[in-house]
């Protein structure tokens, strides 16, 4: 089991590769959504918000207003890593039930898009 530390860098490692996305790609996939991260062994969630800047760091402090996230993702901290590694396949990951996301579909095709 990884750390709530690991789990923080591998999601910094995530927002990095997010910026390296060219402008055209997130024009044509990014819808502005907030998005959560629960990492299921450690009990703890992060949340961070993607836009067409790219995706905002992730932290431990939930969005003002109390609102739920658009996009909730929850997976265990070794997965997490492995997945931000390229270790692990976010479709296998999925139909494995290794990670479980709660987001529309039109969210689900244009996230696999850029993942």
């Amino acid at each position: 089991m990884a750390s709530v530390e690991e789990c923080r860098a591998a999601l910094a490692k995530l927002v990095a590769n997010f910026d390296e996305i060219s402008d055209e790609d997130r024009a044509k996939h990014v819808v502005e959504r907030t998005v959560s991260c629960r990492v299921s062994d450690l009990d703890v969630v992060f949340y961070g918000r993607l836009s067409h800047d790219g995706l905002d760091p992730f932290t431990q402090e939930p969005p003002a207003g109390g609102k739920e996230a658009d996009v909730k993702l929850t997976i265990t901290s070794d997965d997490l890593i492995a997945l931000v590694d390229g270790e692990l396949d976010l479709a296998r990951a999925l139909l494995g039930g290794r990670v479980k996301v709660d987001a529309s579909f039109g969210d689900l095709l244009r996230l696999r898009k850029l993942l």
